[in-house]
């Protein structure tokens, strides 16, 4: 079993950053791959970014791509979301999500963080 904790989320003005992180308990988070999420008000909840379990792959929204960076630290059982040059339409509850599977999507992945909130307002 996995435990998410999400932190990093805030307000902030566009063209701003923000690193959310992402801490996982249990012995085994080296063996899932990791993504992150997000929902904003009245939309499906969507794929931004992704890593393997090693950290040799990543994958990114379209929308996103050049902006966010994802990251893993396995020692410290965290993975990280990088985000810059924030924009408006990137205002959502930020959720990482872990699974053992190949698949990077929302109806795959096993475990879910309760998920943080990133405002991005002038």
């Amino acid at each position: 079993q996995v435990q998410l904790v999400e932190s990093g989320g805030g307000l902030v003005q566009p063209g701003g950053s923000l690193r959310l992180s992402c801490a996982a308990s249990g012995s085994t988070f080296s063996m899932y791959a990791m993504g992150w999420f997000r929902q904003a008000p009245g939309k499906e909840r969507e794929f931004v970014a992704g890593i393997r379990w090693s950290g040799s792959s990543t994958y990114y929204k379209d929308s996103v791509k050049g902006r966010f960076t994802i990251s893993r630290d396995n020692a410290k059982n965290t993975v990280y979301l990088q985000m810059n040059s924030l924009k408006v339409e990137d205002t959502a509850v930020y959720y990482c999500a872990a699974t053992r599977g190949l698949v990077l999507v929302a109806s795959t992945m096993e475990h879910w963080g309760k998920g943080t909130l990133v405002t991005v307002s002038s």
